[in-house]
């Protein structure tokens, strides 16, 4: 696991039924493309996130691939209609195998 790796997630804590609302997602990751090199001249490692779900009570929402042209940080807004109260589940992959999760639920009033 990556040192200093924080997934930060808002998404609102109520909704009406069938609302659509809106989330956002950014994890602090130092992406490395694996296209650089270090002092002595050794090509540095790819180390990026290289996948992103959000789930709703096991149904998934979005499912992302990333490829080495994603920036360092990367954030995703996006919008979800929300049927009833429940859990978003959000996932984040690394090439190191790592996996990165948060949780947020929303109460439907």
């Amino acid at each position: 696991m990556a040192k200093d790796v924080k997934p930060r997630v808002k998404v609102p804590k109520t909704a009406a039924a069938g609302e659509v609302i809106t989330i956002k997602t950014l994890i602090s990751h130092k992406m490395e493309s694996g296209n650089r090199k270090d002092s002595n001249g050794n090509r540095i490692p790819r180390s990026i996130i290289n996948r992103f779900t959000c789930d709703f009570n096991g149904q998934n929402v979005i499912d992302v691939e990333m490829q080495p042209a994603i920036s360092t940080n990367p954030f995703f807004e996006f919008q979800a209609k929300v049927p009833e109260s429940g859990e978003f589940k959000f996932t984040w992959y690394d090439d190191n195998g790592s996996i990165y999760e948060a949780t947020r639920a929303i109460t439907v009033s």
